[in-house]
């Protein structure tokens, strides 16, 4: 089974479902999104659904994308940043969702308003055309009429052939121009008929132009999408190297307190040889209980600036799944947000 035959069945299941327009619109909107990737338009939500009027996805589809930002936008709060990094990172994507929705709708705008005017120009000159057709329909019908006079008026002439020589003459000549007379009707209703299917062929054409136009938008609205997701591989580049640096600096601090008990042991190793000859040795314990006082101060200092880094590892952990939860957001919705 095809893409495009599996998004019909599904569509056709969400028409049982939803019998709202706008609510169908939407729902449309996140199967065409998030299960097959297709990047929705109004003229494709149209085609889909044929329902409403042109105006209706295009305004369900203006709701979805602003929808769709707002649930996009990342919040970074880490109490070392600036309040101005964290405003100018926080609106850097919301800004992206912006510029990318309101050149969809420019481009959406601009499509229909020109669609419209080709539809409506095809309209009246189908309609013209209809209306000389008609023209020369009945004008045939005339002739006809005006030839079967004649026949019956020859017959007449025929009876009365003799006496009426004369008569059967002009009858002969008046049946000719009327032959010729529907001779031009014909061929004026041929020049109509090939005038027509020109003009067909010209909307038709000016259709086509409409669709290349669209799927032009299409494509610029894609690659906008695929240069915010290069953004975002580049934030999770710089969160990894965070996350290295984070486990150097935890390195760092193991060594640091390994190095400070190994301290502590020897000097302890010191204190009790020095106890064993407390008398001989007094002064000499004095100066070892002094040593060891500001090692223990230099141990409970590195044991608070190591606490110290693992609070900041702490927040910087929680700031890295934040990240992650919200980059990885577009591509797995959850089965509220298609509900949406």
């Amino acid at each position: 089974m095809s893409t495009e035959t599996e998004i019909l069945a599904e569509v056709e299941a969400l028409k049982g479902r939803f019998s709202d327009t706008k609510a169908l619109y939407r729902e449309v909107c996140a199967l065409l999104f998030f299960r097959f990737g297709v990047t929705p338009t109004a003229n494709k939500l149209y085609q889909y659904v044929h329902k409403g009027t042109m105006s209706t996805p295009a305004e369900v589809l203006a709701k979805f994308w602003d929808d769709l930002r707002t649930k996009a936008r990342v919040e970074i709060d880490h109490p070392d940043l600036p309040p101005e990094i964290k405003v100018t990172a926080a609106e850097a994507i919301a800004s992206i969702w912006r510029q990318a929705t309101a050149a969809a709708r420019g481009e959406l705008a601009a499509i229909r308003v020109e669609l419209q005017a080709d539809q409506e120009r095809v309209r009246y000159e189908q309609l013209q055309a209809e209306q000389t057709a008609t023209q020369a329909l009945a004008t045939a019908e005339r002739l006809r009429g005006e030839l079967t006079s004649a026949g019956e008026a020859i017959k007449g002439i025929r009876i009365e052939r003799e006496a009426e020589a004369r008569a059967h003459a002009g009858t002969a000549a008046r049946l000719q121009e009327l032959q010729a007379q529907l001779e031009q009707v014909r061929a004026q209703q041929q020049r109509t008929q090939e005038s027509f299917s020109g003009d067909l062929a010209k909307a038709r054409e000016a259709v086509d132009a409409a669709d290349r136009r669209a799927a032009a938008a299409d494509k610029r609205a894609l690659l906008e999408i695929e240069q915010e997701r290069q953004a975002r591989a580049k934030a999770d580049k710089q969160v990894e190297a965070l996350r290295t640096q984070n486990s150097q600096r935890e390195a760092r601090e193991r060594q640091a307190a390994l190095e400070h008990a190994e301290a502590v042991a020897r000097l302890q190793s010191q204190c009790d040889a020095a106890s064993a000859d407390h008398k001989a040795m007094q002064q000499a314990n004095r100066t070892l209980e002094q040593e060891l006082r500001g090692a223990r101060e230099q141990l409970q200092t590195s044991q608070q600036e190591a606490a110290h880094y693992r609070t900041e590892a702490q927040t910087v952990q929680a700031v890295l799944e934040k990240l992650t939860v919200s980059t990885r957001a577009p591509s797995r919705p959850t089965k509220k947000r298609a509900s949406t």
